[in-house]
């Protein structure tokens, strides 16, 4: 495969009802953005809608999902119980681990949906259908509850260096609250190891006006859902502007940057697997670039991007 990336705008976005485990679901449809036919490995990745009144079917996966709510809200049932997913929650269903959707409020639901690694659709999307699970009462997410395990929340003002306090922090199911700001960039952690995952993660990304991030590559594949701002992003060497419901996949190896191109602030979620490395997780084009150059070698990208 000679490009290793893939772009999606949130004008292409077609939403369909899925067959095979999911036939018998109801009022839900999904746009499935990243799989094998893409060229993905180790991602899943698609942004799904359910009705008021939808629901899907109990069902595992041999896979790890994490998802992330982003209009309205659906109860997700587990074993452990019924939960309400509002906009900014999200949740890791470890793998095989049954659940079930259902929305019984007046608006439609929408949540990105992050699966690791890529379901195989000679195995019916590796999902199977298991019995009904309880239809018990849900309880909304409280991230506050030390009995909290695979829950969070996330807004803008999270990702807002000026207003962190220590009861900002503290919403966050996972140990990693802090942010993390460099070069006018802003991470804040989601679903991590710290949550249970063990081979994704999930997190949020902001950049100032002034946000940028050089040429670079990862031996894992990432996938970007943009949802504010506009973004110059660099793929294998091709240009794309970027806003609001685009999504962005990067395979391994390609060669990636990013720039904030309009005057206010860029966010967008992002997700990666498998989880990446204690070590060498990013291997930027400059550095190398730098060490040709000392060694006598010709000056440019040398085939690691821009």
């Amino acid at each position: 495969m000679s490009s290793r990336h893939l772009v999606r705008k949130a004008a292409e976005a077609r939403y369909v009802a899925p067959g095979g485990w999911a036939a018998d679901a109801k009022g839900y449809r999904r746009w499935t953005v990243v799989d094998e036919a893409a060229g993905a490995v180790h991602t899943g990745f698609g942004v799904c809608l359910l009705e008021p009144g939808g629901s899907v079917p109990a069902h595992v996966h041999s896979f790890e999902e994490c998802v992330y709510v982003m209009e309205g809200s659906a109860i997700l049932d587990t074993p452990e119980g019924a939960f309400r997913l509002s906009e900014g929650d999200y949740a890791l269903v470890p793998l095989g681990v049954p659940h079930a959707w259902r929305n019984d409020g007046a608006s439609p639901a929408r949540w990105a949906e992050m699966q690791g690694p890529v379901p195989r659709a000679r195995f019916d999307g590796d999902t199977l259908r298991v019995p009904d699970l309880p239809a018990r009462d849900p309880v909304p997410i409280d991230v506050r509850d030390p009995r909290n395990r695979r829950f969070g929340n996330i807004t803008p003002a999270h990702m807002d260096v000026t207003k962190q306090s220590q009861d900002m922090l503290a919403v966050s199911a996972s140990m990693r609250t802090a942010l993390l700001v460099y070069s006018g960039i802003t991470v804040k952690m989601m679903v991590d190891s710290d949550l249970g995952a063990q081979l994704t993660t999930m997190f949020m990304v902001h950049y100032d006006p002034d946000g940028t991030a050089g040429a670079h590559d990862h031996p894992f594949e990432e996938t970007y859902l943009f949802l504010e701002g506009t973004a110059e992003a660099v793929f294998d060497g091709e240009r794309y502007l970027l806003g609001p419901g685009d999504v962005a996949w990067a395979g391994v190896g390609c060669v990636h940057s990013f720039a904030n191109a309009g005057g206010g602030p860029l966010r967008w979620l992002e997700t990666q697997s498998p989880q990446p490395p204690a070590r060498h997780s990013y291997r930027f084009a400059r550095d190398w670039d730098y060490l040709r150059n000392v060694l006598g070698g010709t000056s440019g990208n040398g085939g690691n991007g821009e």
